[in-house]
């Protein structure tokens, strides 16, 4: 595993806070406001009117653009529909699975306009693709600025080292784990960066003893490390320390871990979220509240960010619904049932309220004991078939590869 030094310094002042101008002021006036909250957990009515006017907003621009998407809505008036007059009123919008987009590209957004594709799965298998302008780039990666800002994990006086639990980049590589771990590393100066899947020819390798490696080198330098991406490889760069006789490290208490992408492919060696941070204490001296998992997708670019007590919270920028997986009705808090996520900061691809394939319960923003309002979600699961592979899944091959 190759550790380098990085090539260009971050600036202390970083670009994700900046203002960020929607495609037409007059069209996205609401969504505008919408975006610029830096509260990331704010609620009242002020922010729920506010949401249901970006809503609205984001709603009539891809019916306006959107061969497809005005299809999708006029079928929705013609069932006595109406623009959402409350924020609840999300959960009566027009559903979209996000396995729509695995074979259909479908935009709001003419091809000059587009500033990213990412794709969503691995080296083989289906593919999400997502086309992104400029503002809903920015938007992915300011939202999650704001989140990890109000955790204090943006430190941008502070050099890092890194080692990226995700894919090494290339030429060809558009992944949007990818894209997100990498995006991560601005938010506090790259001192060091390696990466957990080395690109090798037109695969990548999952390096357990390159990992090992450069945590002993990272424990010798007194700075603090930052540990990203898929929590699977983690585990199992733990667990070949073990084996390898390797005493445990005392990496700076200011350390930070944060993964995501779960244990989708693997879960016949998944442990609990509880016994994975134990060991990270345990074995590299990071203290549990420097250790939060994630949730994200590339169809629903939202930051949701585990709090103090590891609970994902939904951001000011969201709403979320639990769908029975019958009747696809929304269920009250604590029933289970496919997430359904509504976020108007897309206005490239008509993804605002996109239907995902993990099975959740929701839960009162009081019943975490953090002190933040907002609603919070436990995953309990995923359906889909082989065919519809994330990039969690294409990971997961790697380790079996590797442990064989």
């Amino acid at each position: 595993m190759t550790v380098s030094p990085t090539e260009d310094a971050r600036p202390a002042h970083l670009k994700y806070f900046d203002p960020l101008p929607v495609p037409d002021a007059a069209a996205l006036g609401q969504l505008q406001r919408l975006g610029d909250l830096r509260d990331p957990y704010a609620t009242g009515p002020a922010v729920d009117e506010l949401f249901a006017a970006a809503v609205n907003e984001v709603t009539a621009w891809h019916a306006e653009r959107s061969p497809f998407y005005g299809r999708v809505w006029q079928d929705h008036l013609r069932r006595g529909a109406t623009a959402l007059r409350t924020a609840d009123d999300a959960a009566n919008l027009p559903l979209i699975h996000a396995n729509f987009f695995k074979s259909h590209e479908v935009t709001s957004i003419p091809p000059e306009d587009v500033a990213a594709h990412l794709t969503s799965s691995g080296t083989s298998g289906q593919k999400s693709q997502m086309f992104f302008d400029q503002w809903s780039i920015g938007s992915v990666m300011r939202m999650a600025a704001f989140v990890l800002d109000h955790y204090g994990f943006v430190t941008p006086d502070q050099p890092n080292n890194y080692l990226l639990y995700s894919y090494e980049p290339t030429d060809r590589l558009q992944l949007g784990t990818a894209f997100t771990d990498n995006f991560l590393c601005d938010l506090a100066p790259v001192n060091r960066r390696a990466y957990a899947l080395r690109a090798v020819g037109d695969e990548h390798v999952f390096d357990a003893f390159g990992c090992v490696d450069t945590l002993l080198r990272y424990a010798e330098e007194d700075l603090p490390v930052r540990l990203l991406g898929f929590p699977s490889f983690l585990w199992f760069t733990l667990e070949r320390m073990r084996a390898m006789g390797v005493p445990p490290l005392t990496l700076r208490a200011d350390s930070f871990v944060y993964l995501g992408g779960g244990w989708k492919g693997h879960t016949g060696r998944q442990i609990s979220k509880r016994e994975l941070y134990d060991r990270v204490e345990e074995q590299l001296g990071i203290p549990h509240h420097r250790v939060r998992d994630s949730y994200g997708a590339v169809e629903h670019g939202v930051t949701y960010a585990e709090c103090a007590r590891h609970n994902l919270h939904a951001p000011v920028w969201s709403r979320l619904f639990a769908r029975d997986v019958r009747t696809l009705r929304a269920l009250p808090y604590g029933e289970q049932g496919y997430l359904h996520c509504v976020a108007p900061f897309m206005t490239s691809v008509p993804v605002h309220s996109v239907l995902m394939g993990d099975l959740v319960s929701l839960h009162p923003g009081e019943e975490c004991g953090c002190g933040l309002a907002t609603p919070w979600f436990e995953i309990h699961g995923r359906a889909g078939t082989s065919t519809n592979r994330s990039c969690a899944v294409a990971a997961a091959e790697l380790l079996s590869k590797e442990a064989s």
